[in-house]
């Protein structure tokens, strides 16, 4: 089975001189869930961007589904989908209107539509909000549209990026069975979140960013072998690999 994501001695950032990300190598498999972690300003969202095409590599390159941005631009942004951590929707435009409007942009078939939106409609519990305009809803609604635009287009990857901000309850279980159910049918996640135990519960491998570097990768089990905690859960693993010398935290 071929990697859906290779990313190989990528650094990249804002400013040539002063790069976030220093020679991350990765690879995302299909079927699997990733979690990307590390402190605030570790580069996650820097990582994820340059993987959205929205950033040019100072270094190194991304490919996804065999292609870089470069080579082939339609196939390398009809491979993913993407969920951010602030929704972004068009105030003037429905709940339904904007899933028509992400049916469109990947060339999903009206019936296939149709079917798609009246499910997750009824899975995420908007169906009574399809006619709401995106300016009258709620964060954590706004949210669940942006979830449910990811799902509609059913693609080979997801990118999400702190999905849990703003959600009730049901919608992160929601949001977590579908999940499970997209990674069962083949296709590959990548998500990053602080919340190390919904990620300790549903990921597959993780990787550890710290300070723009990938200083640990693996599953749970590498983790522990990695950092010598036998038995240790991802909250204390991610301590060890982050917390300075002497802090209590990476003791």
């Amino acid at each position: 089975m071929e990697p859906l994501v290779v990313v190989e001695d990528l650094s990249g950032g804002y400013s040539p001189r002063r790069p976030v990300l220093h020679g991350l190598t990765f690879k995302v498999m299909p079927g699997e869930m990733v979690g990307l972690i590390g402190l605030n300003g570790a580069g996650k969202s820097t990582a994820i961007r340059h993987l959205l095409g929205l950033m040019k590599p100072l270094a190194g390159t991304v490919r996804i589904g065999g292609v870089t941005l470069e080579e082939d631009a339609e196939r390398y942004r009809r491979s993913f989908a993407y969920v951010p951590e602030t929704p972004l929707l068009f105030d003037e435009l429905t709940v339904q209107e904007h899933l028509r409007l992400t049916a469109m942009a990947y060339g999903i078939e009206e019936p296939v539509y149709a079917g798609r939106a009246e499910r997750l409609l009824a899975e995420f519990r908007m169906a009574d909000k399809r006619t709401a305009f995106a300016a009258h809803l709620s964060k954590g609604m706004k949210q669940k549209v942006m979830i449910m635009n990811a799902l509609l287009a059913a693609p080979p990857l997801y990118l999400i990026d702190e999905p849990f901000l703003g959600l009730d309850p049901l919608g992160v279980r929601s949001l977590l069975e579908r999940l499970e159910a997209e990674k069962r049918s083949g296709s590959a996640i990548l998500m990053s979140s602080h919340i190390l135990s919904t990620l300790e519960a549903y990921c597959d491998r993780y990787l550890v960013l710290h300070d723009g570097r990938l200083i640990a990768s693996g599953t749970l089990d590498e983790l522990r072998e990695t950092a010598g905690m036998p038995g240790a859960p991802l909250e204390r693993l991610f301590f060890r690999f982050v917390a300075p010398e002497g802090d209590a935290y990476g003791a």
